[in-house]
């Protein structure tokens, strides 16, 4: 029903975000809900998913993002909190390329899939993801030579207070981290804003 809502972040939780449009207040679940700033405008790609128990609406920074999550939707096992989870536990170019080389055990790290779970994943998916790998790599060569985990970790900084000429004064600090994830990242990130 809703392509996308264009509004105010006015709450950010680890789960979800509100989104002030026209004075109504819509709760979002994001895989991502530390990318926004509270008090700024943006423009959210929705997903409706209607259930006996309600309506929830699922949000993502990109119609590439959405499209992503209604692929893992069709997979048999995989329901929209599931779908959510691998997206959060993971970067999007990371998820794709490891669906389409087929890399099951990579898989079952995620929440809730199990062998069987990856395996039908690999086996709905495989070869629909190409285009979406390749729009992936093009934005990664815009954005330049920053990891996800790190540019999702400066993005968390922020969400947390940080000023942006203080996440910008640790950006090239964090740059040297040999860091895997976005927490790891974000640690080290605290541990040097603290140290001022």
């Amino acid at each position: 029903m809703y392509e996308y809502f264009e509004g105010i972040v006015t709450v950010i939780t680890p789960s979800y975000i509100v989104v002030d449009v026209n004075g109504v207040g819509y709760k979002v679940y994001s895989p991502t809900p530390f990318a926004y700033q509270k008090g700024d405008k943006a423009k959210i790609f929705i997903e409706q998913v209607v259930r006996d128990t309600g309506i929830t609406l699922y949000g993502f920074q990109s119609e590439d993002d959405k499209g992503l999550f209604l692929k893992l939707l069709s997979v048999s096992g995989i329901g929209p909190k599931s779908a959510l989870a691998i997206m959060a536990a993971e970067d999007a170019n990371s998820l794709a390329e490891a669906i389409e080389q087929g890399e099951v055990k990579y898989l079952t790290r995620f929440p809730g899939v199990g062998k069987k779970t990856a395996s039908q994943i690999v086996l709905d998916l495989k070869g629909k993801l190409r285009d979406y790998v390749a729009r992936l790599d093009r934005q990664d060569e815009e954005q330049g030579n920053i990891s996800p985990a790190l540019n999702d970790a400066l993005l968390a900084l922020i969400a947390l207070g940080y000023t942006q000429k203080e996440v910008d004064r640790i950006t090239t600090k964090l740059e040297e981290v040999n860091a895997d994830t976005a927490d790891q990242y974000i640690k080290k990130g605290l541990a040097l804003l603290l140290k001022k």
